[in-house]
């Protein structure tokens, strides 16, 4: 088989050739982001209404540019960046949904998928590939769709678990050897360093921990060096856990599903990472309709959930998709890992968010949500909320209770306010 699979390339125009107006396909996401197929299908003139489903992807997005409007249109599953503004301007859409949700999108045909564009590692000597970085809702994707489109690139990492695609599922590849799109995180502030050590006195030695991306994660993991036995059962984590698994931190050895793996759907990071996780046993992937499943994840012991939230009001309602009516990213996975975590045995689900926004001018903990905001954690399944001012538990808690907890760990600046407004509301 080497020497041979390599003479079926073709070109990224040849590829993406087939497609006909009003087609419906999947395109792999984060750093595993197709970018040479999707600047190929950007080049197409002659289509119309082909719709691009997707979770976040990283880097040039040149089908969601206001010349594609016509002919190629973005439907996010999650919102990344790339695709905010289309978003803002309506020339893309979003879909509301868990992430565990999504690839029963595909599998139960609810959304039928024309084809799959995904990056693959190159096929070992049994012709097997994988989908490297990023299984999430790919795994179904290319389970069902009636083509699957790949770009085999050298650089891509080859990953243990459910993320096997052997060359012969694909009607047409491109060779690559480029490099993935990076994710960097900026600088911790103060504010996250306050945040990271609460979080980090929450978790106990043996527990799981679900993290997402961001400087809040990132700071948690560097204050939990003095921890033992910690394990990871997540939907996607970044470089923050390298050095936690290689300074033994991180063992997995008390997990039930799957002990001493690391358990994932997606990782997004740099080439650290990147190479982290290549051909490593002790990393695997799946389909976020397992990792995210609320039975696999309570199994675990002592699993915590760190999550953020743009705003949360006085109830508990934690809003963390929207700005208002704009949608800034999407429901992802808080909503199965916070329930997770809560019927895991000695579980601590966790909103981590800095209390203010916009330069300390806008408290993110207010009396009433922005009009239009989403509720993606309902005031029933929060428990922890961290600010830089402190940990509470709402859970139990009555509503007058809530309200004098949360307002304890909001800005001083705006104490006094929220405690005016909420007294006008509730007649406390």
């Amino acid at each position: 088989m080497t020497g041979t699979w390599r003479e079926r390339a073709v070109s990224a125009d040849e590829a993406v050739a087939f497609v006909q107006s009003g087609m419906r396909l999947f395109v792999h996401g984060a750093a595993a982001t197709p970018t040479v197929l999707l600047e190929a299908l950007a080049r197409r003139t002659d289509l119309e209404d082909v719709r691009l489903y997707h979770l976040h992807t990283e880097g040039p997005a040149p089908f969601a540019e206001p010349e594609q409007a016509a002919r190629l249109r973005s439907v996010s599953l999650f919102i990344g960046r790339p695709v905010r503004q289309a978003v803002d301007e309506g020339r893309a859409d979003v879909v509301p949904i868990f992430l565990s949700d999504i690839p029963a999108l595909f599998r139960a045909g609810q959304v039928r998928l024309d084809a799959a564009f995904v990056s693959l590692s190159p096929p070992d000597r049994h012709g097997l590939c994988t989908l490297g970085t990023s299984v999430d809702a790919a795994r179904a994707a290319v389970d069902t769709a009636a083509r699957v489109v790949g770009v085999i690139n050298a650089r891509m990492p080859r990953t243990h678990g459910d993320t096997i695609v052997p060359i012969d599922r694909l009607d047409a590849f491109v060779l690559a050897d480029t490099a993935l799109h990076e994710h960097r995180c900026p600088d911790e502030s103060d504010v996250d360093a306050r945040i990271g050590e609460l979080v980090a006195g929450l978790i106990e030695d043996g527990s799981t921990l679900q993290m997402g991306i961001g400087t809040i994660p990132d700071a948690v993991l560097r204050r939990l060096g003095n921890k033992h036995d910690l394990g990871v059962h997540t939907e996607m984590f970044s470089d923050g856990i390298i050095d936690l698994v290689l300074n033994g931190v991180i063992t997995n050895r008390c997990k039930r599903i799957h002990p001493n793996r690391i358990v994932t759907s997606f990782v997004s990071g740099t080439r650290r990472l990147f190479d982290f996780v290549d051909d490593n046993p002790r990393v695997e992937f799946h389909g976020c309709d397992w990792t995210n499943d609320t039975a696999i994840i309570r199994r675990n012991p002592k699993v915590v959930a760190i999550n953020s939230a743009i705003e949360i009001d006085l109830t508990g309602q934690v809003c963390a998709d929207s700005i208002g009516h704009r949608i800034y990213s999407g429901i992802g996975g808080q909503m199965d890992f916070i329930r997770g975590a809560a019927l895991s045995p000695g579980g601590r689900p966790i909103i981590a968010l800095p209390s203010t926004a916009r330069n300390g001018t806008v408290s993110r903990i207010v009396s009433t949500l922005r009009p239009g905001a989403g509720v993606v954690t309902t005031r029933g399944h929060v428990h922890w909320v961290v600010t830089e001012y402190g940990a509470v538990n709402l859970h139990g808690l009555t509503l007058r209770r809530r309200a004098e907890a949360l307002i304890s760990i909001a800005h001083p600046d705006f104490r006094a306010e929220l405690r005016r407004e909420v007294a006008a509301i509730r007649h406390f």
